[in-house]
């Protein structure tokens, strides 16, 4: 497998070389036929890229712009040159990937996938398309921990995407929950958004329930830690699933949340997400941003 994963990362290496000609006969060559990549939609395509990681399928480099690929991962280098760079370190038996829920909106395609990368993980990746390629690039990372008091993990739960015809009003729903709720704590509001009690949660630390949920405040606030959001710079979504990217800080230190919701008749459901302390700028790889997103 550390052979494969070779292969792939000089594979990415040389294509960000413009002294590499890289054009359809070096796809078919490489027994990519242009026609069927056309066909596959953004979201197979995303699939494609984060199971190569595993099995080497250096095919699904031709999903990625080669010159034009923007990294927002701060611990790695810019560009498939910093993405190669990262794959050339695996592990003695390589790396796992398992991609649980993958969603497209628009130009964007979002997933959660459990790795055994560096150490078993749990994560949420954004990919940005232009002109069927990906070009730009964010996630989010945490360790795997423990189910929560209720019996969840971080990522079971259901995965069947319903209610597409109200994509939009869920967004809406959800970005004006973390608006309300998680940036102003208009607390009293919580009622507008969750169908009382009823609420299955997937943060290891916390219960189900809004009481779950109180009952964790109200103990981070005796103890003296905070949880603030401060601004979403991105909500995205695809009928019964949004995914809001936020920003603030975790017990004085700053941090990006990703939060995904299940909407269910028109109040959340169900709730899984990641935090992740952001680098301080001397550690960072690159200078493009934890968030920066296209409006």
């Amino acid at each position: 497998m550390k052979q494969t994963i070779i292969a792939i990362t000089v594979v990415f290496a040389f294509t960000s070389c413009k002294t590499i000609k890289t054009d359809n006969n070096q796809n078919l060559k490489e027994g990519i036929k242009m026609e069927t990549i056309s066909k596959l939609s953004n979201k197979q395509k995303t699939l494609a890229v984060l199971k190569s990681i595993e099995t080497g399928d250096k095919n699904a480099v031709a999903f990625i712009n080669p010159t034009n690929y923007t990294q927002h991962n701060l611990a790695v280098a810019d560009g498939l040159a910093g993405f190669g760079a990262l794959l050339s370190h695996a592990p003695e038996g390589g790396f796992k990937v398992n991609t649980v829920r993958a969603f497209e909106d628009e130009d964007y395609v979002f997933t959660q996938t459990a790795y055994d990368f560096f150490g078993p993980k749990i994560g949420f990746d954004i990919f940005r398309f232009e002109n069927g390629q990906i070009v730009e690039h964010w996630d989010n990372l945490t360790a795997v921990l423990p189910k929560n008091a209720s019996g969840h993990s971080q990522i079971d739960g259901t995965t069947a995407i319903t209610d597409l015809d109200k994509t939009t009003a869920n967004k809406t729903l959800v970005h004006n929950f973390v608006k309300d709720v998680l940036i102003d704590g208009k607390m009293e509001k919580l009622s507008n958004y969750f169908d009382g009690d009823n609420y299955i949660q997937h943060n290891s630390q916390i219960a189900d329930g809004l009481s779950g949920l109180g009952a964790v405040l109200e103990g981070m606030a005796k103890q003296g830690i905070a949880m603030v959001v401060t601004k979403t710079h991105k909500v995205l979504g695809q009928g019964n699933f949004v995914l809001a990217i936020s920003e603030g800080t975790f017990a004085g230190k700053a941090t990006s949340y990703y939060d995904l919701f299940r909407v269910e008749n028109n109040k959340i459901a169900e709730h899984w997400d990641v935090m992740e302390t952001i680098l301080k700028e001397s550690d960072r790889k690159n200078t493009n941003g934890k968030f920066n997103f296209h409006n």
